[in-house]
């Protein structure tokens, strides 16, 4: 399942996902992910049922996000989120000069590293590649 507000991205990636013999396997929904994931959840087929999410999506929804997606992943299986360290802003003193926009989202990024540090159904390990990934295997 991949889902986008906007049909393009997916479509960018789309070679790639041919190249590798994948396509029959990926199911596009395009327009706002909560909805989805709010209606598999309701559908109960879903529970535990995906071994691998990656999450790049709205920062001011990543938390929503988890809130559902630990459903949806197995245990043993991984959820990854990127941009965890945000510009590293994340670790920057709170009166730290920074963009408008950076200082925005990084509210909502250190809300959702708090939270996935004391989540007890997961592990995580997070890599400082690029602007951050937080991997977060589920355990119960």
């Amino acid at each position: 399942l991949a889902m986008d507000i906007n049909r393009e991205n997916y479509e960018l990636g789309l070679p790639v996902i041919q190249k590798a013999g994948l396509e029959h396997k990926i199911e596009f929904k395009e327009g706002p992910a909560l909805p989805v994931l709010d209606q598999m959840i309701e559908d109960g087929k879903y529970h535990g049922t995906y071994d691998f999410i990656f999450v790049d999506a709205d920062k001011d929804n990543y938390i929503n996000y988890h809130k559902r997606l630990i459903e949806l992943v197995k245990v043993g299986g991984l959820i990854g989120y990127d941009n965890t360290l945000w510009n590293g802003s994340v670790v920057a003193p709170a009166d730290a000069p920074m963009r408008k926009y950076v200082r925005y989202y990084r509210d909502f990024v250190l809300e959702l590293n708090k939270a996935l540090a004391a989540d007890p159904r997961i592990e995580i390990c997070m890599l400082p590649v690029g602007d951050g990934i937080t991997l977060c295997r589920r355990i119960k």
